[in-house]
């Protein structure tokens, strides 16, 4: 049987419901040889700031348990470079491209999600607000409902394209963060990002990575990320979500589906295996065929209470 694997999530029309995650997929081109971009549904670049940054001083990157944990600080080429070097190959990669972007204060919030949006061949802006304001002592944009909501207001107005907001992990009302989103123009939510934590080296009797503290990713946080998928989704929010964490395989994606969430996107385990996106889209269709499900949004939403 054929198994109808298009979707819509956010104002953006894919053509299967795997995307790779911000941050862990480069800019596309990295993986050139390595995946086949035109086998999944689209990819989120590295984080886009105003300016070029050099991120954080090494370590700044190791391995846990069951995951990894980064403090890259958002190393990028800025908005000037992604247009100038980066841009160019992504018009052609034969997949959706949304751009993740950030600034430290919301002016340059809006100034960067307003260049973005004007380039040619930008699909989609995810907007990361798991950032440090650093006009309220540190404290990410993300974790206030009152500031997120302000947030998302300021930069509706440029960004003339969907606006996705990537949503932390970091609180205890992932609701309410997602209703500020929905309230003030959203199109849709990625939920979640890195959650915060630290590895330590018994031995040196030191921190694994530089700045102590840092987001860990990969199947650690799996039931973290579905839970809150979840919560956001019998809340009632109206917003679609592209659910993120701990995604390996066609199986993990569809846990996802069920939890509410419209399309996935495959972070860490594509450090260790860089064609997991293509790969987990024929599992998701195996999954579909083996349950005789004809589309795959018939799983969206679908989770049976015991």
């Amino acid at each position: 049987m054929s198994v109808a694997l298009a979707v819509d999530c956010g104002g953006v029309a894919f053509r299967n419901p795997v995307l790779t995650a911000s941050g862990t997929f480069g800019y596309g081109q990295e993986f050139e040889g390595l995946a086949d971009l035109r086998a999944i549904g689209g990819l989120v670049t590295k984080g886009i700031s105003p300016r070029p940054r050099f991120g954080n001083r090494t370590p700044r990157i190791c391995e846990t348990a069951a995951g990894m944990l980064n403090s890259i600080g958002l190393e990028n080429v800025g908005v000037d470079g992604f247009e100038r070097d980066k841009l160019p190959y992504l018009r052609r990669c034969g997949t959706k491209v949304l751009v993740n972007f950030f600034g430290t204060t919301f002016d340059e919030y809006v100034a960067c999600g307003e260049a973005l949006a004007r380039l040619e061949g930008v699909d989609a802006l995810e907007m990361n607000v798991s950032c440090p304001n650093i006009k309220a002592g540190g404290i990410e944009f993300g974790t206030d409902p009152r500031v997120l909501g302000e947030l998302v207001r300021a930069c509706r107005p440029v960004v003339r394209k969907p606006l996705w907001i990537k949503l932390t992990p970091n609180t205890s009302d992932i609701i309410s963060l997602a209703r500020a989103c929905a309230d003030n123009g959203a199109d849709a939510l990625s939920i979640i990002n890195t959650i915060t934590a630290m590895a330590i080296d018994a031995r040196s009797r030191r921190p694994k990575i530089a700045t102590t503290f840092g987001g860990l990713s990969g199947p650690a946080i799996k039931p973290i990320a579905l839970r809150m998928v979840y919560q956001v989704r019998s809340a009632g929010i109206p917003l679609r979500i592209s659910g993120i964490g701990g995604i390996q395989s066609g199986q993990d994606a569809v846990e996802f589906f069920l939890a509410g969430a419209s399309t996935v996107q495959v972070g860490t385990q594509s450090f260790a295996d860089p064609a997991a996106s293509e790969r987990i889209v024929g599992e998701i269709e195996a999954f579909c065929r083996t349950e005789a499900i004809s589309d795959v949004r018939e799983l969206i939403g679908a989770l049976r209470p015991l």
